[in-house]
């Protein structure tokens, strides 16, 4: 194992006991400065990095406590080990108690020093294990701006590392508020194009007259209200990404002249005799079922597959509830830099609760969830009073807790209600489905439905 203790720093007013503790250090392979006083010792960690201190208490002018002080206003976080004579032990507890690590009584012999600083070492090294976990943790949670561990989600990243090299046009799918442009902002972010422009359009948000304009841009005079040229979006996406959200929102008429656009890399501005060229990687998203509103006559089938040659599809919460958790933390870190409240977590019973939860609005729904609970906690710890009613009252159980009652009767039950639940929220409570999918009979699902109290989930 590699030492991480490779240079000390001894803080110590008498020459000859640094003298000795130098050369006993030295002995064992370690690099040794020193520091004659508390405030020669802060100079020199001002300037350099040490992995230890070794200072002692009874100083002039500024002793071993003041200089755990100051290092701690002066935000120096390094390991500091206290010397004390015998007279000064509850000195050297009061200074473990201002972090010190520990404390060594003076005199002492070459080993016990050395003693001390390997159980330093092994804690350090057990913290940096820690620490290094906790990123690759992270780093497993996150992707861009997108928050989750599931094998879904992971799926997810998968896919958007794959596409984000290529042009190709992407379709991204998913209920709404399950982070569409997220996924998006990752490709862009990810591609060739990420110092480029990235711009989106809500085609849900745009009236339709004005959505050509918006998509296209239009010269003066083109219309009423058109007193000057202007870029649409596409040639303000040019080089770089363009988003299209609400896809399926886009009227017919519309669908042509954007599948025109995407085919020949150019636009033609409202009122314009001419076409500009754009170089523009597009993508799509959607909450709706496009394939459907193809069959349906409601969206053209040319554009579609025009839209849809790689399509990423995001999974709604409720089929991901393992990702609740790095949310909800994400969730209260966020709120806590933007509005200053001070949350740190929340109890099993919260956590319990957001895991019985159904989600109809998705991670949009979580985040609006916390934040309103951070905003209204009284303490630090976000508990099931701080949760809205609805979310605080649901009736699901949670499943991934720790195995209390190992009744086989009562787990037989417990798993039967929750293939029930799963099946009707697969169905959209359609109870007929529902009990074909379990194999059931409907009158056996009505009276499991009514036993176990089950709410029916409605679309």
């Amino acid at each position: 194992m590699a030492s991480v203790i490779k240079n000390v720093l001894i803080v110590e007013d008498e020459a000859e006991f640094v003298e000795i503790v130098t050369l006993q250090l030295e002995a064992a392979g370690l690099e040794v400065s020193s520091a004659a006083s508390g405030k020669e010792a802060l100079e020199a960690l001002e300037n350099r990095e040490f992995d230890l201190v070794l200072t002692d208490i009874l100083m002039p002018k500024m002793s071993g406590l003041d200089l755990l002080d100051e290092l701690d206003a002066r935000g120096i976080h390094c390991p500091v080990v206290v010397m004390s004579a015998y007279g000064s032990m509850d000195t050297a507890v009061q200074a473990m108690k201002k972090g010190a690590y520990d404390y060594v009584s003076k005199p002492f012999k070459s080993d016990e020093i050395l003693l001390t600083i390997r159980k330093l070492e092994e804690r350090e090294t057990l913290r940096r294990r820690v620490y290094t976990l906790e990123q690759k943790l992270k780093q497993e949670e996150m992707f861009g701006e997108i928050v989750g561990r599931s094998e879904k989600m992971r799926g997810v990243y998968s896919l958007v590392e794959k596409v984000a090299q290529f042009k190709t046009t992407v379709l991204v799918v998913g209920e709404s508020g399950t982070g569409k442009e997220l996924v998006a902002r990752a490709i862009h972010q990810n591609s060739p194009r990420a110092d480029k422009p990235f711009v989106a359009l809500n085609c849900a948000a745009i009236p339709d007259h004005l959505l050509e304009s918006e998509l296209f841009g239009h010269v003066k005079g083109a219309f009423t209200d058109a007193h000057a040229d202007r870029k649409g979006v596409f040639e303000e996406a040019s080089g770089g990404t363009l988003l299209l959200d609400e896809m399926g929102e886009l009227p017919l008429p519309l669908q042509v002249k954007l599948l025109r656009a995407l085919q020949e890399g150019e636009v033609r501005r409202v009122g314009s005799p001419g076409s500009v060229k754009v170089d523009v990687r597009v993508l799509a998203a959607t909450a709706r079922d496009l394939a459907e509103e193809v069959k349906e006559g409601k969206f053209r089938e040319d554009l579609f597959y025009r839209l849809n040659v790689v399509q990423i599809k995001l999974p709604p919460l409720r089929e991901r509830l393992s990702d609740i958790e790095p949310l909800v933390q994400y969730f209260i870190e966020k709120t806590n830099g933007r509005l200053g409240t001070s949350v740190e977590g929340l109890d099993r019973d919260a956590h319990q609760a957001l895991m019985a939860y159904s989600w109809p609005g998705n991670v949009r729904e979580l985040e609006n969830t916390i934040e309103r609970a951070s905003v209204l906690a009284e303490g630090s710890i976000l508990t099931k009073d701080d949760l809205t009613e609805q979310i605080a009252g649901s009736k699901r159980r949670q499943w991934d807790e720790e195995l209390d009652d190992l009744s086989i009767k009562k787990a037989t039950r417990q798993l039967e209600e929750r293939y029930i639940r799963a099946a009707l929220i697969k169905t959209a409570g359609n109870r007929t489905r529902a009990a074909q999918l379990l194999e059931i009979s409907h009158r056996a699902l009505l009276y499991k439905i009514r036993d176990y109290e089950i709410d029916i989930p409605h679309t």
